[in-house]
């Protein structure tokens, strides 16, 4: 059976996060949802159904592999977070998760014929389904929707647990002085570094540190925790449970619970809480993040300059691609930060920041869109990364669509 992927109406409740990617490559744990797609039903992707506008960019970074001739296909929610093993469902059967299609068998003749309008119209998706008399099903509980950002955070922790399975190899250079907890639990992969007073305590959870990664002296890891290939952790800082850094990142000060995608740097001190942290980020020093009410109570996220009820007692910030923050700066409390926007202020920051802003103590002003593309090129060059045309017109037309999508934002 043929695997592919399918982006639905809910996506615009992962932005920021999905202004520049597809949902199916959103980090959890120690990878991304296509991979753990690809993992679980046993099969490469062979075909994506996205938007347009992302369409060139995810193919650029997603390869696919050749769909077999005549052979009915799974299709899955770009969405969709597999934990175990499946059986995929077979032609005619749709799983369901509280009204939304998670996933699909479809037969060869009829997947040619269907189209990203379809699957980015639920009401249409549906009344398909219903013509074709699909059997609809519950879908299995290894399949977790992601509606919001903020889930990806919650679920790493425990997500870190089930995927941190190769414990006890140490390919790495682990020098004396560094401290192994549970060393049994802890995986060193090739060409990485463990400097003089490192603690890797895994006693609560696993630890992974990534091929090429270096963890700089006196830095304390808490198990569960990821650190992707070629990141680096600096002297003193401390990754607690539930962290996973994305490669090629650079991280100090204090992280708890977060997913740092990659390619970004958070060097000095400063706190980052339950939060989630797009590519090419750059927070200044002594940026910090709240993740907890004072009224210990649950926490309104504005997406996309709207608020709504998570739920949760604790969530710090999400922060968008090619986003910057100055000295000192605080962020609130489930704060959202858009795409390519940049937070220079000593004042409050506001809940939400639309893409391509510029906040100071002046206020609230567009981010000219030639500077951000170029800042861009100049800030990926730094790690041998090229900005291709496909993504700077990618750039373009976010910042338009976000003009129009994150309008609240600007009021």
């Amino acid at each position: 059976m043929n695997l592919g992927l399918f982006e639905d109406a809910s996506g615009r409740q992962l932005l920021p996060l999905t202004w520049l990617r597809a949902a199916c490559e959103l980090r959890c744990g120690v990878d991304r949802l296509i991979d753990k797609a690809q993992v679980h039903l046993g099969r490469p992707a062979a075909r994506l159904w996205l938007r347009e506008e992302i369409r060139t960019v995810v193919t650029e970074r997603i390869p696919l592999a050749p769909p077999v001739h005549d052979e009915d296909w799974c299709l899955l929610n770009a969405r969709a977070m597999l934990t175990a093993d499946l059986v995929p469902p077979p032609a005619g059967v749709a799983w369901q998760h509280e009204g939304v299609i998670v996933a699909l068998g479809v037969w060869a003749e009829v997947a040619d014929g269907l189209s990203e309008r379809l699957f980015l119209d639920n009401e249409a998706l549906h009344g398909w389904l219903r013509a074709r008399q699909f059997t609809i099903e519950r879908a299995p509980e290894a399949v977790h929707l992601i509606e919001y950002p903020w889930n990806l955070a919650l679920l790493n922790h425990a997500e870190l647990e089930r995927q941190c399975r190769r414990g006890g190899v140490h390919e790495g250079r682990i020098h004396p002085g560094a401290h192994l907890l549970n060393a049994g639990a802890i995986y060193v992969g090739r060409g990485a570094v463990i400097q003089p007073g490192v603690v890797l305590d895994a006693e609560a959870g696993p630890i992974h540190i990534e091929a090429g990664a270096v963890i700089q002296a006196n830095a304390v890891l808490e198990g569960p925790c990821f650190v992707g290939a070629h990141s680096i952790v600096r002297p003193t800082a401390v990754l607690r449970a539930g962290t996973s850094i994305g490669p090629v990142c650079k991280v100090g000060g204090e992280i708890e619970a977060s997913i740092m995608h990659g390619y970004t740097n958070k060097q000095h001190d400063g706190f980052l809480g339950h939060s989630y942290v797009g590519e090419w980020v750059n927070l200044g020093a002594d940026t910090v993040t709240s993740d907890l009410k004072n009224t210990y109570g649950t926490i309104r996220v504005y997406l996309n300059g709207v608020g709504v009820e998570s739920g949760q007692h604790f969530i710090g910030s999400i922060i968008g691609d090619h986003a910057k923050t100055g000295i000192g700066t605080i962020l609130p409390t489930g704060g959202v930060i858009g795409v390519a926007s940049n937070v220079f202020t000593s004042r409050a920051v506001p809940k939400f920041v639309p893409s391509f802003a510029w906040l100071t103590e002046a206020g609230l002003t567009n981010y000219r869109i030639d500077k951000a593309i170029e800042i861009a090129r100049l800030v990926m060059a730094r790690r041998d990364v090229h900005l291709s045309d496909a993504e700077a017109r990618l750039l373009v037309r976010t910042a338009e669509q976000a003009r129009e999508v994150e309008a609240a934002g600007w009021a």
